[in-house]
């Protein structure tokens, strides 16, 4: 301890005086040397090592030094956390960018367009009724249940509006991991809808690729608070 006394060596006097007739015993049933004063102060517990206490102006010096460096300990926990959230928050700004991107590509689509939905229709309907025993209640509930799986609008703006949900929870800051991790998850259940009734191989890929970028968002977002 910088600033304080030399060490002080101390005799337990109590402890050499249950070892001294301990030595007398022990001589007088062997034939043995008495030991030398210096053997007898290596018995542990003969010499005590002492340091003397700090004084108060020591005492308040450590204080303060202890103080001092919890205090640079915590500013430089908060900066750090500071510095890891920003970067998350890039990461993840990058990946709602890029699932943006992901449902405009899906949007622009030319199997989606109305006249590519009509043609597609139109064979299906087609297909039903080519063997002439499809009454017509049955034709129309296949036909409402084509077009419901043949119009995936209704996926794609719900990813726009999670997408507008989770920048705005970035802007608002705080302990927002668990509502990020709730909006991954309708992410991820309108992707997976959107392979499902996706028409062409084209759309797939993209609905595979949001899947991807999705499952990565997922994996960052567990790591915020």
């Amino acid at each position: 301890r910088t600033g304080s006394s030399p060490l002080q060596l101390q005799l337990n006097e109590q402890a050499l005086d249950q070892v001294l007739p301990m030595l007398d015993t022990l001589a007088g049933k062997i034939d043995c040397e008495k030991p030398r004063p210096e053997n007898i102060l290596n018995i542990r517990g003969i010499v005590d090592q002492v340091e003397d206490e700090p004084d108060a102006g020591e005492q308040a010096a450590l204080g303060e030094a202890i103080s001092a460096s919890f205090d640079q300990a915590i500013t430089l926990l908060n900066a750090a956390r500071l510095s890891e959230g920003a970067a998350m928050a890039s990461v993840l700004a990058g990946q709602f960018d890029e699932i943006e991107r992901l449902t405009n590509a899906a949007r622009q689509e030319d199997s989606l367009t109305p006249a590519a939905i009509r043609d597609r229709l139109k064979e299906q309907i087609e297909h039903l009724i080519s063997d002439g025993t499809v009454d017509q209640d049955r034709l129309a509930q296949e036909a409402a249940l084509l077009a419901v799986k043949a119009d995936t609008r209704e996926e794609l703006d719900r990813l726009d509006a999670h997408i507008e949900a989770a920048r705005a929870l970035l802007l608002q800051g705080g302990a927002v991991g668990r509502k990020l991790d709730f909006l991954s998850q309708e992410f991820n259940r309108e992707a997976n809808t959107l392979c499902s009734k996706a028409p062409s191989m084209s759309l797939k890929r993209i609905g595979l690729d949001l899947k991807a970028v999705i499952d990565q968002m997922r994996e960052q977002i567990q790591n915020v608070e």
